[in-house]
């Protein structure tokens, strides 16, 4: 099954950078263009200025890959970038705080990760790929023989082994940490020990890995090897284009969150609130929450909504236009009286496909085609910026008519049974949070180097 190795990282040098919150960002398909001039602006050698080709806008050259190399080149010669001696996998833990006050701590690994087809199971994605993303990302990292960001991965582990493993050769002082936007602590630690890297190597064994974030990226790497098989003839196995960085989380891991993501649907031409109400009450037992404020409103729907899913698929419907919130709960064979009886049981299980599939297609008219081509519907995690949104737009325009749909998270084990059943989830089906830091941990690819049995 899944094969992992120890690898040697590229890191920042703590003697020529003075915050590592300053030269750490985001994954680069979060980052918004106001959020990459605030990145630019932190620090001559903010990440940004080599993970990200797209500034602002769709126009991709040549100069921009060539300049990233050479960045990269010349942060290496300067020491600011330092490669480790000696292979290691890090662990990577992460404390943060939800909404709700919650604390939490996400354990996690990374290392490097055989490249599988994932046609052979090993490796398994929830979310379909597109090659033009794909385009972009592959030109980086050849163009700079390296590998900016992590994919961020989920393995089985019920007894927790490999984490006990590794925190057995965990020094008292992490390596680095940094604080991200949200306040999310990052620390990483190097294990080093032959013994306990030949162990966890084999505790991996039989074990596929379930792509959380960054099936893109992912595929990248899978394009990037047949570049190399076109250019050299073949790639050996232990070849490091052979190989990606990967984070590594336990599913089981009591630090391990899935947010929901939240629907801010446009629907056109203006649609009243009696009329939502009568559209849904077909499938959907339909309960107004009347008390308080907006923001309360939304609270308690969201409560409400958690307290119902353990026997209900629910949602809140919020129609900023008229302040009213409700909460739905669908009913007892809804899906198969509406969409006909077929399909994947698995998928029909997903709150984003009842959503998707029954309330925007089927009820209110609006296609999956039209959502896209149109652009109807905004995605948000935090329900506050969601409901900020829709008020807003609620107040400007008269050619449409805001509608904001509150979400439950997509468990674990919903994302590990379609993955093993080779289904998609519908796009913005999950969000694990936090997301993982790009340039902790930069792999550079150096062809003659090896990633083989410990």
């Amino acid at each position: 099954m899944a094969f992992i190795a120890p690898f040697r990282a590229v890191r920042f040098n703590p003697a020529k950078v003075e915050k590592m919150e300053d030269v750490v960002s985001p994954p680069y398909d979060v980052i918004d263009p106001a959020a990459q001039a605030a990145l630019e602006a932190k620090d001559q050698y903010n990440m940004i200025k080599l993970d990200l080709t797209k500034r602002g806008g769709t126009e991709i050259s040549d100069e921009r890959y060539d300049g990233a190399r050479e960045t990269f080149g010349k942060w290496q010669e300067d020491e600011v970038l330092i490669r480790d001696e000696v292979p290691a996998i890090y662990l990577y833990h992460i404390d943060y705080t939800l909404p709700n006050g919650t604390v939490f701590r996400r354990k996690g690994l990374s290392a490097m990760a055989r490249l599988h087809e994932f046609s052979e199971g090993i490796v398994k994605p929830h979310e379909k790929t597109f090659r033009g993303v794909t385009d972009d990302r592959l030109r980086l990292i050849d163009t700079c023989q390296a590998q900016f960001s992590q994919i961020f991965s989920l393995y089985s582990d019920e007894n927790n082994e490999v984490m006990q493993t590794l925190e057995q050769g965990m020094a008292e002082e992490p390596l680095c940490s940094a604080t991200d936007q949200d306040g999310c602590v990052h620390s990483i630690w190097a294990v080093t020990d032959p013994e306990i890297l030949a162990k966890v190597q084999g505790l991996f064994a039989d074990k596929p890995l379930y792509i959380a974030d960054g099936h893109h990226r992912y595929t990248t790497s899978l394009r990037l090897r047949e570049t190399m098989k076109e250019r050299e003839g073949s790639v050996p196995e232990e070849s490091p284009y052979n190989h990606i960085m990967m984070y590594l989380c336990p599913m089981e891991d009591k630090g391990l969150s899935v947010l929901p993501t939240h629907r801010l649907v446009h629907y056109p031409g203006k649609i009243s609130t009696v009329q939502l109400v009568e559209k849904m009450s077909g499938s959907f037992g339909v309960e107004e929450i009347k008390n308080g404020t907006r923001e309360a409103q939304i609270a308690e729907v969201l409560v409400r909504m958690e307290d119902a899913r353990s026997n209900h698929t629910a949602f809140g419907m919020y129609d900023p236009a008229e302040d009213r919130c409700f909460l739905l709960t669908l009913k007892d064979g809804a899906m198969d009286r509406e969409l006909g009886i077929g399909g994947s049981e698995v998928l029909r299980a997903l709150d984003v496909v009842v959503l998707s599939d029954l309330i925007i297609d089927k009820i209110l008219g609006l296609c999956h085609e039209k959502c896209d081509d149109e652009d109807l519907i905004q995605y948000y995690a935090d329900p506050d910026e969601a409901l900020d949104a829709a008020v807003k737009k609620s107040t400007t325009t008269d050619a449409e008519s805001p509608i904001l749909f509150l979400m439950n998270n997509t468990p674990v084990k919903q994302v590990q049974d379609v993955a093993d059943q080779d289904l998609f989830m519908p796009h913005k089906s999950t969000y694990f949070y936090p997301k993982v830091l790009t340039g902790l941990l930069l792999n550079k690819i150096v062809p003659d180097e090896a990633y083989s049995q410990l």
